[in-house]
């Protein structure tokens, strides 16, 4: 699937990326450990998107803003863990 317009809403104990595909949502949903650190805590993709890829792409959004911003990713969802750890070049920000 080609690259999906990838939305992330931040507060201050946390936040989510989603995406959505066919009026369907998907989200990432994670929580603060502090000003260094995100846990990434669930992922919902809907029965309609598996298969798609939306689940890893939405760990690459996490990614790519650890990257730029600095922090560093404790992947406690499953889904997230694993993607995570078949990724070596995502290593960097993993803790």
């Amino acid at each position: 699937m080609s690259e999906l317009t990838i939305k992330r809403e931040d507060g201050p104990n946390g936040g989510r990326y989603t995406v959505t595909v066919n009026g369907d949502e998907a989200e990432m949903t994670y929580s603060r450990a502090g000003k260094s650190r995100i846990i990434i805590d669930h992922m919902g993709v809907p029965d309609s998107m598996r298969g798609l890829g939306v689940g890893k792409q939405l760990v690459e959004a996490a990614v790519k803003d650890a990257r730029a911003e600095g922090f560093k990713i404790i992947p406690l969802c499953p889904f997230a863990k694993a993607t995570l750890e078949k990724h070596a070049e995502w290593h960097d920000v993993v803790q």
